[in-house]
Order: structure tokens, then C-alpha cells, then sequence
């Protein structure tokens, strides 16, 4: 594909990227697009021309907030982050400074063409080594003469290895050993260019017994023939924190398809929340690598489909190591036509004695033309150990809804308390009230209530 060749010689870098590039590109070029055949991808086709794919144009940095779109401007007035980017397809248009007291510290919060060029020490060590350009081999380590899970589809990993190539900016958050930051820090991404792509990086680096809390918010207005391609790779070193949160809300026409990954070290702890409202089709992977024993993963999610909107969840809470605990609560709302899909496994390796670890995932049917795919799963190699997986998947309930109209109240609202009800139990993990305050709002335009 001559046109991505002539794209990857538009990036510079040092010598190293350029290599990684290359072979992320080559890789990318022998693979094929994953279809229904391939299990992980069994609902959820893409329909792609890479042929006609082009790159977002580039933007100029602008001087003042008022220069922003209208919505990132909205979201800046009542957000609580300390210092963000904001990004217009591949570049940075606005940014705040870090606060002084961190930077004296050792943190570090700039985006990833910066990094690479001030950090490159950093950047090479941990870039691509939780989210490498082929899809990670998860297979569980099993007891001899067992039959282990197979291997991925190589076609698994064919968007993660054009984002690997092909990337052009996105953020990165370094936090050295024994630092907490305590207010989050975040990346604004916006499109503003129907019918192109853009591919970005997300790569937070939490030291040992470091802290920290990383807000990734998309949003847009409605673009025709676009791609949002991305990778999120979270470093949680031996007794770090970190909490991710990713809040997907772009507009009508967006095709959107990220993976993310944590590698989680011993007493570590990875929060993970993902929140998915925009764009026509989503896949979404969140994967948690239990590396560590005593390592400990979070993983919410919440979902609102509606009209032909098609979204799709990818999870795995891999136990590689013992005394581990992984909790997974992933909801989601089905309106109109909508295609929800979700797809959960729990893998514990021989070995990872004490595992604990709990899967569940429910879905809300507002529509009777709604569908709803749902395959969670298991595979134990372990025989000590607490796993547990379910899924329901039940319609509003007209009890409840008519005991609301009947005191007045409209449908829309109606149907808005009680969307917020189902989804509370997500919202209520989120100690980050202008986030959760934020997504109620997309809630409350979903279901017609403002």
C-alpha cells in the first residue's frame, strides 16, 4: 500500500521509531482485516477502503480557549483536571503547563511527538511494550498435557499495527517512584475533517508506589467516513496506582477502534473506567495483564447505543500470577437499532493460586428492534481459586416507567431517571464528579430529556 509508505517516510524521529514504524507497517501490510470467522470479532465486521484512507489535516495552535470548539470549550469550564492537552487530529492546539511543584518532581505530562523528542530515554523503554503493533499472545499458561487456549488470530492485530506505524501524537504521562499526583490530568482529542483518519498513542508510566489519574476524553461533530485508530498503553509498576478513564463520544459517521492495555505489577492497582456514547460503529479492547501477585484491576464500563449506533467490547483480566484480584462490571443501554456487543474472558495461568476474580455485565433494552451479543467466559488452569462470570440482558421496566408518568413525569424523563438508575452502580465507583456529572449529560441528550 503505496500510501501509507509515502505517510510513515512524512514522520521523523529518531532512528529507533523509525525502525518500529517500518515494521509495524510491514506487519499491517500481511495481515487482513479481522471478519466474523475470527471468535473475537465475531459481531462486529469493519467495512474499510484502506486504499482511499487519508490523514487528518494539520491544525494550528490556537492562543485562546474561545478558539476551541464549543464542546471542548464546555467540557474545560467544568472539568477538574490540573493541566490537559487538547488535540485537533494529529496535532496539539492548546495546552496547559503542569504545576510547578510536579515538574520539580519528576512528572512529566506532554504529548508523545514531544516526549519522543525531549524524553527519549523514557519513551523507548516502555513505548509499544504493552500494546505492541501485533496483537499480544494471551494464551494460558496450562498444566502439561492439557490443551491451552488457542493463540490470537494474527488478524487480531491489524488496526493496533497501522496505529503502530502510523501514529502521529497523543499523550504521555510519566510519575516517578513514591509521587502521587492528585488532581487527574487529561487529553482533549477532537476531529474537525470528514472522510480521514487519525491514529493516536496514550502511554502513562506510573513508577513504583507512584499515583496518578489520567482523563482521555474524544468528542466531535458528525464526520462523515471517519476513523479514530488508537492505543492506550498504562505502565502500573509494583505498588503504583493509576486510574484511566477513556470517554468515547464522538459524533455521527465516526468509526472508532482502540485498544487498551495495563500490565499491572505486584500490590499494584489499575482502575479502569470506559465510556462509550458517540460515533456509528466502536470496538473498544481493555485487557488487564495481572503481572504481579497481590496485583488488583478495576474494570467498569457503560455504554448508551441508540439509533444505528454499533458498539463493541472486547475485555480480558488475565491472571498471570497469584494472589491477584480483578472485579469487571461493564453495563450498557440499547435503544432503536442499536448493536450491543460484549465479549468477556477471565484466563488464570497455572499457578496463579488465589486468584479472585469477578465478570459481570448487564444490559438495559429500551427497543424491542435492539440487538444484543453477549459471550462472557472463562478458562482456569489454577485449582484454588474464586471466579465467577454472568450476564443479563432484560427490557425497561413498564411498572416502573408507568409509576413515573403516572406522577407527571414525561417519558423522556422517565426514561432518563431510570437509564441513570441502571447505570448508577458504575457512576457510583467513579470518585470524579465532573466525569460522572458530564456523562449523565450525554445520558439525559440520548434519551431526549434536555
Amino acid at each position: 500500500m503505496t500510501q501509507f509508505n509515502d505517510q510513515l517516510a512524512q514522520h521523523g524521529g529518531p532512528e529507533w521509531l523509525t525502525a518500529r514504524r517500518q515494521q509495524s507497517l510491514e506487519l499491517f501490510n500481511t495481515l487482513v482485516v479481522p471478519t466474523e470467522s475470527v471468535e473475537a470479532w465475531k459481531y462486529t465486521q469493519v467495512d474499510v477502503d484502506f486504499t482511499a484512507l487519508r490523514p487528518h489535516g494539520k491544525r494550528d495552535v490556537v492562543s485562546d480557549v474561545a478558539q476551541l470548539p464549543a464542546s471542548v470549550q464546555t467540557r474545560l469550564s467544568s472539568t477538574d483536571v490540573g493541566a490537559f492537552l487538547v488535540l485537533d487530529g494529529p496535532d496539539v492546539v492548546y495546552r496547559t503547563e503542569l504545576p510547578a511543584e510536579l515538574s520539580a518532581r519528576g512528572v512529566i505530562f506532554t504529548d508523545l511527538k514531544t516526549a519522543v523528542e525531549q524524553h527519549a530515554d523514557k519513551v523507548q523503554q516502555y513505548l509499544y511494550s504493552v500494546v505492541p503493533a501485533e496483537v499480544p499472545d494471551d494464551t494460558t499458561i496450562a498444566a502439561p498435557g492439557t490443551t491451552p487456549s488457542k493463540s490470537p488470530d494474527p488478524s487480531e492485530g491489524k488496526f493496533s499495527a497501522l496505529a503502530a506505524a502510523l501514529w502521529t501524537n497523543g499523550a504521555f504521562v510519566y510519575v516517578p517512584r513514591g509521587v502521587e499526583v492528585e488532581l487527574p490530568l487529561g487529553s482533549f482529542r477532537v476531529m474537525s475533517e470528514a472522510g480521514t483518519y487519525t491514529a493516536t498513542r496514550t502511554l502513562v508510566v506510573a513508577e513504583e508506589n507512584a499515583q496518578v489519574t489520567f482523563i482521555d476524553e474524544q468528542d466531535s461533530e458528525a464526520l462523515p467516513g471517519t476513523y479514530a485508530i488508537g492505543a492506550v498503553e498504562l505502565v502500573v509498576k509494583d505498588g503504583a496506582r493509576v486510574r484511566y478513564v477513556s470517554i468515547q463520544n464522538w459524533g455521527e459517521g465516526v468509526t472508532h477502534i482502540q485498544r487498551q492495555r495495563g500490565d499491572v505489577g505486584r500490590d499494584a492497582t489499575l482502575n479502569s473506567l470506559v465510556v462509550t456514547m458517540g460515533g456509528t460503529l466502536s470496538r473498544t479492547e481493555m485487557q488487564s495483564y495481572l503481572r504481579g501477585q497481590g496485583s488488583d484491576s478495576e474494570m467498569l464500563a457503560l455504554y448508551f447505543a441508540n439509533e444505528n449506533q454499533h458498539f463493541d467490547h472486547y475485555t480480558l483480566q488475565h491472571h498471570a500470577a497469584a494472589n491477584a484480584h480483578s472485579d469487571l462490571l461493564y453495563k450498557g443501554v440499547n435503544d432503536d437499532q442499536s448493536v450491543g456487543v460484549f465479549s468477556g474472558m477471565i484466563k488464570v495461568d497455572l499457578g496463579a493460586q488465589k486468584t479472585d476474580a469477578y465478570q459481570k455485565h448487564r444490559t438495559l433494552m429500551l427497543s424491542s428492534e435492539a440487538r444484543n451479543f453477549s459471550v462472557p467466559q472463562l478458562e482456569i488452569n489454577a485449582n484454588d481459586v474464586r471466579c465467577s462470570h454472568g450476564s443479563t440482558t432484560s427490557p425497561v421496566d413498564q411498572e416502573a416507567l408507568f409509576f413515573l408518568r403516572s406522577r407527571g413525569i414525561s417519558r423522556e424523563t422517565a426514561e432518563k431517571m431510570l437509564v441513570t438508575a441502571f447505570l448508577e452502580d458504575v457512576l457510583g465507583r467513579v470518585p470524579l464528579a465532573s466525569v460522572v456529572k458530564y456523562i449523565e449529560g450525554i445520558i439525559a441528550k440520548k434519551v431526549g430529556a434536555v
